[in-house]
């Protein structure tokens, strides 16, 4: 009888050793099967990031994080930037009928080529596939400051959609390689502080640039911003070697699902036309509207049926789709994404309509809710680093912000200062403590080679969410308006669809605002209902999310465990 091999069986664990195979021929053979465990190609193992035993230097984590986290400013606040400039840019192309797609290139290509870069960044370099993803968005951010027509001007936003795209996760990307998972929450607190703060900046600037310089400054200011960071990156992203010399780029390339994606693309763009045109350019039931839905459904089905019969080259193989806690996080990002903006688009125009607020003053009373959302992130990245567990704060930031969208939707004309900001200052709470959960359940729940695939999907759901339901809230507040001032005489369509709160006000006999004021604030508490709604569905996601702590080890692939799982059985039954 062997003797027992139980002082094997924890280094074995650590090592990584094919302990079946090793026990079934003897387990004092055991440094044989390691040996032949690490000589296997290097290509197959993820990335570890610092352990106990890797440590980088506090200066260049600190210098990376900085360059990362102003390399996502940009981004965020290239969403936002514009909204305040484009009368000016309109004006100088005279192409008000091309004002939607300003926004929705951006979210298209932002949004169809998030789940290509996740599987860039788990076969490349990525330092190499960060750096490109700025270069790309710094080009684009060029061709926007210099386009002479708004065709040029669309192609450069869509553009920057695409190195949006790769920014975003690679921003993730970064602290997973500088940081062991149990600090990661703290850091990325800041993730969507930065978001909340680029949603109130954003306009200001905007605003700023194309009242005082030009409109092109909203895009030159990302050219020597971005190019800083990019140096800075260079010097201070360290990623362990994956020994990815050993497969050629060529058969990297190969690898890439670009089937699913142009599926994936083609759908987005039918989702985003239908809600560009429905309700508004063409009724929903019009042949254009109905034929885009269709489609985009097609493709999307058809995307699906990639992923699960070609598997070799899946952006999204079927075991990621099918993890509880995965399914669980994407549908809270999912109704957060969708919720926020709601909020985060609307209430400006709440102010401007009921108070009179001009753009610029809209936006800094929406400070409340965007100074809550930071505190929120940061108190929840702290919190999920002590105890380890993100579900809690998940269910509790999930109802709060329920809570605060409810109390959103109850503002009247005469809601006081107390109200609209107290009422902020609960969602935002609520808000911040859940908003980073859903990638902290792709970090820990995935193994380490499906985790780029998995926080590319998180984004993109908020993405999506984001652009779809601001779609959804356009038309619920054009319908409302005009469902409620068609007796109004002097009244019109055509001032809910072109103009905006201050030309409907204006146009109105002097004796009608208060009617049109009232107008506004019931169809504008119909959106906002909306927000409420998504908002109680995320707890929902929350509540079923598996109870895992982020001070425990990350996953090891299925193959893997199994080994593992059988090697322990044989090392017991040899003990015995």
């Amino acid at each position: 009888m062997p003797p027992p091999c139980s002082s094997t069986s924890g280094s074995s664990q650590s090592a990584g050793i094919n302990l079946p195979e090793s026990m079934n021929k003897h387990c004092g053979r055991s440094t044989n099967a390691e040996v032949k465990d690490e000589g296997r190609s290097k290509a197959e193992r993820p990335p570890a990031p610092p352990g106990k035993g890797e440590t980088q230097s506090t200066l260049r984590v600190v210098c990376l994080m900085v360059s990362a986290f102003v390399a996502i400013f940009l981004v965020a606040l290239d969403r936002t930037i514009i909204s305040t400039a484009i009368p000016k840019i309109t004006d100088e192309f005279d192409s008000f009928d091309d004002v939607g797609w300003y926004g929705s290139a951006y979210l298209l290509t932002c949004c169809a080529f998030q789940l290509l870069f996740g599987k860039l960044y788990k076969l490349f370099s990525v330092r190499v596939v960060f750096l490109a993803s700025i270069l790309v968005f710094e080009v684009a951010s060029a061709i926007c400051g210099v386009a002479p027509n708004s065709v040029a001007f669309i192609i450069g936003r869509a553009i920057c959609g695409v190195g949006a795209a790769g920014i975003l996760a690679g921003t993730i990307m970064c602290i997973i390689h500088s940081m062991p998972l149990q600090k990661r929450p703290q850091v990325q607190g800041l993730f969507g502080a930065l978001f909340g703060i680029a949603s109130v900046v954003g306009p200001l600037v905007g605003g700023a640039f194309a009242s005082s310089v030009t409109w092109r400054w909203c895009f030159y200011v990302n050219l020597p911003i971005g190019g800083a960071a990019m140096i800075f990156i260079v010097f201070c992203l360290r990623v362990p070697d994956q020994d990815r010399a050993k497969v050629s780029w060529v058969e990297k390339l190969l690898q890439l699902d670009f089937l699913g994606t142009t599926l994936l693309m083609s759908g987005v763009v039918c989702l985003i036309l239908a809600l560009q045109w429905g309700g508004q350019t063409y009724a929903w039931s019009s042949g254009r509207v109905v034929a885009c839905l269709v489609l985009m459904g097609v493709l999307l089905l058809s995307f699906f049926a990639v992923q699960i019969f070609l598997p070799k080259t899946a952006t999204l193989p079927v075991r990621i789709l099918l993890q509880r806690s995965i399914i669980s996080g994407f549908w809270q990002t999912l109704c957060v994404g969708s919720g926020n903006y709601i909020f985060v688009y609307f209430l400006p125009i709440w102010f401007q309509s009921t108070m009179g607020s001009s753009a610029v003053e809209s936006g800094i009373r929406l400070l409340p809710m965007m100074i809550s959302m930071v505190v929120g992130s940061i108190v929840g990245g702290i919190t999920n680093s002590k105890i380890g567990y993100y579900t809690p704060l998940a269910i509790i930031g999930s109802c709060i912000m329920s809570v605060g969208a409810g109390l959103l939707t109850t503002f009247q004309v005469d809601t006081g200062e107390a109200k609209w900001i107290g009422y902020q200052i609960i969602y935002g709470i609520g808000l911040g403590l859940c908003f980073q959960v859903p990638n902290l359940v792709a970090q820990t729940v995935l193994p380490k080679p499906d985790v780029p695939s998995g926080l590319a999907l998180m984004l993109f759901g908020q993405l999506i969410g984001a652009a779809v339901f601001v779609s959804v809230g356009e038309n619920i507040l054009a319908n409302q308006l005009v469902k409620r001032l068609s007796g109004v005489p002097g009244f019109n369509t055509g001032l809910v669809t072109s103009g905006g709160v201050t030309e409907l006000v204006n146009a109105m006999p002097a004796q009608l605002h208060d009617t049109v004021v009232h107008s506004y604030n019931e169809a504008l508490r119909g959106v906002f209902q909306v927000g409420f709604i998504i908002s109680c569905l995320t707890v929902l996601g929350a509540a079923t999310l598996e109870w895992k702590s982020i001070k425990n080890e990350q996953p090891r692939p299925d193959a893997e465990n199994k080994a593992l799982a059988a090697g322990q059985q044989t090392l017991e039954s040899a003990g015995r």
